[in-house]
Formats: C-alpha cells, sequence, structure tokens
C-alpha cells in the first residue's frame, strides 16, 4: 500500500524558461502544503511561505504572479499526486478485480487515518465553496476515484449497466469517504479503522457480486435486507 505523503508531491516538469526554477518551484509547493496542513488557508500567506522557505517575500513573485497562481498550481500537484497513489495502489492487482476493489478502499481508509489528509482536505472542501477552480480540481479528484470504482465494477459484475454501476461507484465511494468522518486521524473511533476496513471491504465486494441489473442497482447482499438505488447518476462530494 503506497504512502502518500505530500512532501513528495508529483510535479509535472515545467517547460521553456521556467525549467530553471523548478526546484524552488517545488519547494515554495510543498512549503505550502505543510502551511496549509499546520495553520489553515487563512494563514497560508506568501510571507508566511517565503518565511518557511528561507526567501524573501519577493522572490515568490519569479515563480507565482499572485497567490491565485500559487494556490491553482498546488491544487493541480496534490490532486496528480492523489491519482498517482491510487493507481499505485491498485497496480499489484492487475487481473484480479476483488483485489482491486479491496485495495482502492483500503488505501482511501488509510489515508484517511493520516494526519495530512485529514486537516488538508477539509481546508480544500472550504476553499472549493468559494473558489470556481478548486471546486474543478476537488470534483475532478473525487470523479477520478469514482472512475476507478466504475472500472472495477464492470470487471466484477459486467451484466450491470452504465447507470447501475454509476449508482454503486457513488455509494461505495461517499461510504468510505464518509467513514474517515468518524474513524479518521483524531477522531473517536479511530482506533477502530482495521475492523472498519475489513467490514468495508466484505461488504461492498458482496454488494457488486451480488447486484442485479435493473434501475440504478437492486442488489440483497447475503444477511442482509435488499437495498434498492434508484438515482442514476450522482456528484460526490468530499
Amino acid at each position: 500500500m503506497p504512502d502518500l505523503n505530500f512532501s513528495v508531491l508529483k510535479f509535472v516538469p515545467r517547460e521553456g524558461g521556467y525549467a530553471r526554477g523548478q526546484e524552488g518551484f517545488e519547494l515554495i509547493l510543498k512549503t505550502a502544503v505543510s502551511v496549509l496542513v499546520e495553520h489553515g488557508y487563512k494563514d497560508m500567506t506568501l510571507r508566511r511561505i517565503a518565511k518557511e522557505c528561507g526567501m524573501k517575500a519577493g522572490n515568490i513573485s519569479y515563480y507565482f504572479k499572485s497567490k491565485d497562481d500559487l494556490v491553482r498550481a498546488l491544487l493541480q500537484a496534490i490532486s496528480g499526486s492523489y491519482e498517482a497513489a491510487i493507481t499505485e495502489a491498485t497496480d499489484g492487482t492487475a487481473g484480479d478485480p476483488e483485489g482491486k476493489l479491496t485495495q482502492l478502499i483500503s488505501f482511501i481508509l488509510q489515508d484517511g487515518t493520516t494526519r495530512q489528509t485529514s486537516y488538508l482536505f477539509p481546508e480544500l472542501w472550504s476553499l472549493a465553496n468559494h473558489d470556481p477552480f478548486a471546486k474543478q480540481c476537488v470534483d475532478e479528484l473525487y470523479l477520478r476515484e469514482h472512475q476507478r470504482f466504475d472500472e472495477i465494477i464492470a470487471e466484477l459484475n459486467p451484466a450491470l449497466s452504465a447507470s447501475d454501476r454509476s449508482v454503486l461507484s457513488t455509494f461505495i465511494l461517499s461510504s468510505v469517504e464518509g467513514i474517515a468522518v468518524f474513524a479518521g486521524y483524531g477522531k473517536y473511533w479511530q482506533d477502530t479503522m482495521p475492523q472498519l476496513q475489513a467490514t468495508a471491504c466484505d461488504c461492498f465486494l458482496e454488494l457488486v457480486k451480488s447486484a442485479k441489473p435493473g434501475a440504478g442497482a437492486a442488489v440483497q447482499p447475503a444477511g442482509s435486507t435488499s437495498f434498492r438505488a434508484t438515482s442514476s447518476s450522482s456528484k460526490t462530494s468530499r
């Protein structure tokens, strides 16, 4: 299982004259993540970031024209890093859709117990409520997670329609992400995360395998009452 550490953000190499400043560019963004986690967005000023980097505040303008430009680059780096970590989490399970589903669920839940993610994402959600670009980045991140679940569900249960898969993907994604709210880092039920992870993997695997084609998804896992989802699409929000 990969360790998603935002101190090793995934960066797209810059081209042209900007390539000479790649090291400084990455240092600023890594520092910005640290400031965001430790102090929150309201205190993530260019002056504070520059101080943490050991730079003069004016030097940051060489890399970013404004705080908005910095935030945009930061959001792209975070999104890219998360996508790369999810890919790594499932790459070792080629040809094993059950393993893929288990690994993806486990990665999301384990990541939710880290201090970085538990502090970082609430800041991103808050920012997304007021900044259209931040909202787009956060939405795209969850849509890619949704797509991963959709692809795995298609392997596990080929009889399901695209609508069926979408409902199940939304249900599983929102359920797994929601567990971190109650059992993530510093939360009251954090100590129960191993049991919650095992339960989630077992239940959702059975849910997907037993789902019947129909209006959204009609499923009846062993030992449970029937679940019927009727919505054909849903947007996810972390």
